[in-house]
């Protein structure tokens, strides 16, 4: 069951094991029949049902990092990506995208200060 979490994996198995066909747990967990077949199948073979890891490419930054450049931003709202990927401090400089991705994820978003007249009461 991939995306599931981990309750309702444990859930699925508890079925199986009350015994409940494949089919019948399928329907009450509404997914299909073959995850739940694998599920059984992954039990089987690796004597647990947590995630297997999965291959990508490994993050530029840590977490460490990231909770960092959120900081930085809640502090000061108007910093641009370029300006904060130049603050990161670690072993890579991070680019501007990478910097707008981690902001984003948490619902932040790098704002570039507005450069223009600064209007008066009379406007």
């Amino acid at each position: 069951m991939p995306r599931s979490s981990e309750v309702d994996r444990h859930q699925a198995l508890g079925l199986l094991q009350a015994g409940l066909p494949i089919s019948e747990v399928s329907l009450r967990m509404n997914v299909n029949r073959t995850t739940i077949f694998r599920l059984r199948q992954s039990l089987h073979e690796t004597d647990t049902v947590s995630d297997r890891p999965r291959s990508g490419r490994p993050r530029c930054t840590t977490q460490r990092q990231d909770r960092n450049l959120v900081r930085n931003h809640i502090n000061n709202r108007f910093l641009s990506a370029s300006a904060s990927s130049r603050q990161t401090r670690g072993r890579n400089n991070q680019r501007r995208n990478t910097v707008s991705r981690r902001l984003s994820t948490t619902g932040l978003r790098a704002r570039r200060p507005y450069i223009g007249p600064i209007l008066t009461q009379r406007h």
